[in-house]
């Protein structure tokens, strides 16, 4: 079974609805491959060692959530822009790229599935274009949340807690937040939703010293961690409505 690019275009397309969003580049068909296709490999970032592996696996498309065009980038195809380019043109692979509508897919996209893998059922959205998502949860204390949140992503994370050493470490977690990669700067829309501790993906200054003057738990679980459940969740439904195979290649990164 086979499907064309366009036709596989318009499925990413019907169910992410990337016109709602203002991104950061552009969403959809980023690299254009051949005509038909019956092979998807979908990951989280088109790096080049995604892209070896799935020319290894023989795809058609590779549907990622990170692509190679980002807003205010250098223009010029050179260095390992040049060298992933040339492997997708070489082996006529089309590369596909949703990055703002795969962390708001209610259902399958990053935070929905993060969300998933956590225990958390989500009752509540926030923050800019409504990405953040929100849930009851029950943990005695932040440090809690984060060993639950770390046994469940199999990795280390950073938690910052209220107060100072020994101070408030005992607050109960009744609601919790998440936004998942690089989104910190949505900490103050998360207490502002009521939330006692926030989930994402990367930690920068500022949050540190908020965490701990707001009475908020803030725990940075890796950008590449959280982000890893949108893209094969919806590639296989994709596949699957469109009668083609999906293999999901998992390319490790500690960040």
């Amino acid at each position: 079974m086979s499907i064309s690019r366009t036709e596989l275009l318009q499925a990413f397309d019907s169910l992410l609805q990337p016109e709602r969003f203002k991104d950061y580049g552009p969403n959809g068909l980023q690299v254009e491959g051949k005509a038909e296709v019956s092979r998807i490999v979908s990951g989280v970032t088109a790096s080049r060692a995604l892209i070896e592996a799935a020319i290894a696996a023989r795809a058609d498309a590779i549907f990622v959530h990170h692509g190679l065009f980002w807003r205010g980038q250098d223009g010029r195809v050179t260095g390992w822009m040049k060298q992933r380019l040339q492997l997708l043109l070489a082996h006529d692979i089309n590369l596909y790229a949703y990055h703002l509508p795969l962390d708001a897919h209610p259902e399958l996209g990053n935070n929905a599935q993060l969300g998933r893998v956590l225990g958390f059922v989500a009752d509540a959205r926030f923050g800019e274009q409504d990405l953040g998502f929100a849930a009851p949860a029950t943990f005695a204390n932040g440090q809690a949340l984060a060993d639950h949140v770390a046994q469940a992503l199999g990795r280390a994370v950073t938690l910052v807690q209220p107060g100072t050493a020994g101070d408030d470490t005992q607050r109960p977690i009744c609601r919790v937040a998440w936004c998942t990669g690089g989104a910190q700067g949505y900490f103050e829309s998360a207490i502002a939703a009521g939330a006692d501790a926030f989930i994402t993906g990367e930690i920068s200054e500022p949050q540190a010293h908020l965490a701990r003057e707001m009475g908020v738990s803030f725990i940075a679980a890796g950008h590449h961690a959280t982000e890893r459940y949108g893209a094969p969740a919806v590639a296989e439904a994709v596949a699957g409505q469109c009668g083609v195979t999906h293999q999901f290649i998992e390319i490790d990164n500690p960040a």
